[in-house]
């Protein structure tokens, strides 16, 4: 339905309602029309005039659509009369309206209004991510620091999870602003990255970049640069964290997975007891290894190569120094297809020790085991991020625990590349570090908005002079 590009009387309406297919839900569709083509308020609102004075009445999703079309053209004064019109008629709001609201009012001179109808919508629901935002992008904007701040850590307390877009305006708006407190806050920022091992994108390092070399007399200088594998920064010569865990760590965190994620009430493994126990008996007559392989997932590697073959790539690659594998398989390999050749897969069982579950069990349990049950050098090799396990761990210390482990074992395939290559898992821990006088932050070129366990080659180097 194209709209029209002025102001109908009730009688054009009606007329354009008859020779529609759907009469009934045409002014449904006349709206949504209206929202994509950007029409002119005054279009929307004689359309909402003629179905007030026709049923004396105008819908709750009508009045959203029209909202949704003020809050596009930022007509301010025309959000707050809806606003009124729906206070009135409705007791209480969605929260489709609430987050409308509020993106619209923060955006405007009026924006106290957004945090007044923040704290309104607090008492029915747990406010959206995009309504905080809003909220803290206004106070920002408006050098309220303080309050962003406290809308921010009220967001952590109620697990909304802040997009990296939002933390990188914290750091432009605080440029060249002075004060301690303000200091540490944007220094939680970067542990929260830290902790959640986040890594920004390029702008965002810009913008943590400018704020550290903004701060007036602290004289902080930011350079990029490319960490060597020792973890030696080029730069200043500080030497990152180790990834390895100490002994105490590496038993704590073995004995928690073993028993929260793998014995416990894991709802990710779909595998018999029987099948677990035999496993359990067939690691414990071979380890170590030294690296475990998900066979199923690394035969899907490259999509125009049997599965078979992808497999046999990545065992002929990691066999190459004497190391012992393990690989997890499905007993439907061992049924000869064009996918999986007899020949090959006995070629690769003279390579590497294998064990076959039900085609129905989940991998994950199964490669934890393995792994920590050969020791602190036992590497393991998989696409799967096994969040899922992570968010068995029931505190927040074992979960970086189990983060800092995995970043050190897990090696990641350059799955995208003609050949198959492996990135060996680093020597330091690539996550955000400081010294007091020293900051690194690995960065990435390009936003990525999936959790990831490849772990960038680019860092950024903040000393105090």
């Amino acid at each position: 339905v194209q709209p029209p590009e002025k102001p109908l009387e009730s009688e054009e309406w009606n007329r354009l309602r008859e020779n529609f297919q759907l009469p009934e839900i045409f002014e449904e569709v006349m709206l949504n029309s209206m929202i994509r083509c950007n029409s002119p308020i005054d279009v929307a609102k004689s359309l909402l005039t003629h179905m007030a004075k026709r049923d004396s009445d105008v819908a709750y999703s009508m009045l959203v659509k029209y909202l949704a079309l003020c809050v596009q053209q930022g007509h301010v004064s025309e959000m707050c009369d809806v606003y009124d019109i729906m206070k009135v008629r409705f007791k209480i709001l969605e929260i489709g309206a609430y987050n409308l609201f509020i993106k619209g009012l923060s955006n405007s001179d009026q924006w106290r209004m957004a945090l007044t109808l923040l704290e309104e919508s607090k008492k029915i629901m747990i406010p959206s991510r995009t309504s905080y935002e809003s909220c803290i992008k206004a106070a920002c904007c408006h050098q309220e620091m303080k309050l962003a701040f406290e809308l921010y850590h009220e967001m952590l307390a109620k697990d909304v999870v802040p997009t990296l877009d939002v933390l990188q305006s914290f750091f432009d708006f605080s440029r060249g602003m002075k004060g301690a407190e303000l200091q540490k806050e944007l220094f939680s920022i970067l542990l929260y990255l830290r902790d959640n091992q986040i890594y920004p994108h390029k702008t965002f390092m810009r913008s943590i970049k400018l704020w550290f070399e903004s701060i007036p007399g602290r004289n902080w200088r930011g350079h990029l640069t490319n960490m060597k594998d020792s973890g030696q920064c080029p730069v200043c010569n500080h030497q990152l964290e180790d990834s390895n865990l100490t002994e105490e760590e590496y038993s704590n965190l073995s004995e928690r997975i073993i028993r929260d994620v793998i014995h416990g009430t894991d709802t990710f493994r779909k595998t018999s007891p029987q099948e677990f126990e035999a496993f359990q008996t067939f690691v414990e007559n071979r380890v170590p290894f030294d690296i475990v392989i998900d066979g199923l997932n690394v035969s899907h590697i490259k999509p125009k190569k049997m599965h078979c073959e992808n497999l046999r790539d990545a065992i002929n690659y990691l066999a190459k120094d004497n190391v012992r594998l393990l690989v997890l398989g499905r007993k439907h390999m061992l049924l000869n297809s064009s996918n999986w050749k007899r020949e090959i897969m006995k070629e690769m069982q003279t390579k590497a020790d294998f064990f076959f579950a039900e085609n129905i069990s989940e991998d994950d349990a199964f490669l934890l085991y393995a792994t920590l049950r050969s020791g602190k050098h036992c590497k393991f090799v998989t696409r799967d991020f096994l969040r899922d396990h992570k968010a068995c761990l029931s505190d927040s210390l074992t979960r970086h625990l189990f983060r800092k482990w995995q970043r050190g074992h897990q090696i990641s395939k350059a799955m995208f590349f003609s050949v198959f290559s492996q990135q060996p898992p680093f020597q330091y821990d690539c996550v955000v570090q400081t010294t007091g006088d020293t900051w690194h932050i690995p960065y990435k070129d390009v936003f990525e908005e999936k959790y990831s366990y490849e772990v960038p080659r680019k860092w950024l180097c903040i000393q105090q002079k």
